[in-house]
């Protein structure tokens, strides 16, 4: 039996244009079209958005936590139901677990867990292996206990027990060098760079090797200089690879996240380095032994040192906005269309388009997330909080 119904009096954001007076059908799940309101056919049920906007569901290729929940402390997909259940809350409808720089077991128990989750109606893409093939000259929060430099019967591992569930893996060159980098991409993985201090002809020798994109650009990476661009310079001197950018006013200056808009065009997306704080007001947790504080947004350790992010999607595109000059409509790309296509599910996700999946956000003008749509199963609207 058909389940077909109309969203009716809203502005849609497809990713690909903005309509007014057009409305979205939903058929089983699937967007089957954006006509015009005088196309709806009389009688169909509708779900009336009292003038707000449709979007696509935002996507975010690095969440290490959320709703009191650290994934690598909690390697199950108990756990990763809670974390969705967090960032859903803030229009996040598809996400890719991130495991930070642990032992082999504790990753294989998290690879584990996201295999099991993949298909559950929770969002999983697939895994962030955010290390552990990192720089101990840049290692941010990660423990430099286990970090170490890669070898291929640690990642055959790896690759046997993430097969299908492995979509992103951050390594640092330096680590990881481009024998260590093939075995991924020969995988169909994405490789980034991140948590490195390779200087710019290194960089450069890695993307030529495969490595499509920089994690958290700006941060735990070497910076551009007037006589040496660093992985920075290298990142945005180069139309081809990603970059995600943290936009929390903390990570990245504003300014910053505009040249880089500004020069990466399309292929800036944006990510939250969420933790547990998103979703949950307890504001202290650990990593690896260290006590990690979240004060006016900021999340970092006794020394300073910044650990992830108590930020969530809407408020990113709310801050590309009111704080980078960005357009609202290329904002919501840049926290879906673009990640999809990185990730290679824009086939199906990150667009308002026939035959996509029905997994949309509701915001009202300020975007604040009024309501989300899951497969097109259900409308959630609850108040923000």
């Amino acid at each position: 039996m058909k389940n077909t119904f109309a969203l009716i009096n809203g502005c849609v954001y497809t990713g690909d244009a903005i309509l007014r007076k057009h409305a979205v059908m939903i058929e089983n799940g699937k967007i089957t079209g954006t006509p015009s309101l005088s196309y709806v056919p009389k009688g169909l049920q509708t779900v009336d958005l009292n003038g707000g906007i449709v979007a696509p569901g935002f996507i975010d290729a690095q969440v290490n936590g959320g709703g009191g929940v650290l994934f690598n402390d909690d390697p199950t997909p108990e756990a990763l139901a809670t974390i969705a259940k967090a960032h859903e809350r803030y229009g996040t409808l598809h996400w890719c677990p991130t495991v930070i720089t642990a032992s082999l077991d504790t990753m294989e128990q998290c690879l584990k867990a996201v295999k099991a989750s993949m298909g559950a109606g929770i969002g999983v893409i697939g895994t962030h292996l955010e290390g552990p093939y990192l720089s101990n000259a840049r290692p941010g929060v990660h423990d430099t206990e286990f970090i170490r430099p890669a070898t291929s019967g640690e990642i055959h591992r790896l690759l046997t027990t993430g097969q299908g569930a492995i979509s992103l893996v951050t390594v640092a060159p330096e680590s990881a060098g481009e024998a260590y980098i093939k075995l991924f991409t020969d995988a169909d993985i994405q490789v980034f760079l991140g948590h490195t201090d390779a200087p710019c002809v290194i960089a450069e020798a890695a993307f030529a090797a495969g490595v499509t994109g920089v994690t958290h650009l700006y941060n735990a990476m070497s910076q551009m200089t007037g006589r040496e661009p660093g992985v920075v310079g290298a990142a945005l001197s180069m139309n081809s690879i990603w970059a995600g950018i943290i936009a929390d006013g903390i990570h990245v200056d504003w300014l910053s996240v505009k040249l880089a808009k500004g020069l990466k065009k399309k292929r800036l997306f944006l990510v939250t380095d969420a933790m547990p704080p998103v979703g949950k007001p307890d504001a202290v947790y650990t990593i690896g032994g260290k006590e990690i504080v979240c004060k006016d947004g900021r999340c970092a350790t006794a020394d300073g040192t910044l650990a992830g992010s108590a930020l969530d999607m809407a408020t990113a595109v709310r801050n590309c906005v009111d704080h980078c000059g960005i357009e609202l409509d290329e904002a919501l790309r840049m926290a879906s269309a673009y990640p999809a296509e990185m990730l290679g599910v824009a086939n199906r996700l990150g667009y308002i388009r026939p035959g996509y999946e029905a997994d949309l956000v509701f915001l009202d003008e300020g975007v604040n997330v009024t309501g989300i749509m899951r497969g097109g199963k259900k409308v959630a609207f609850t108040p923000q909080p």
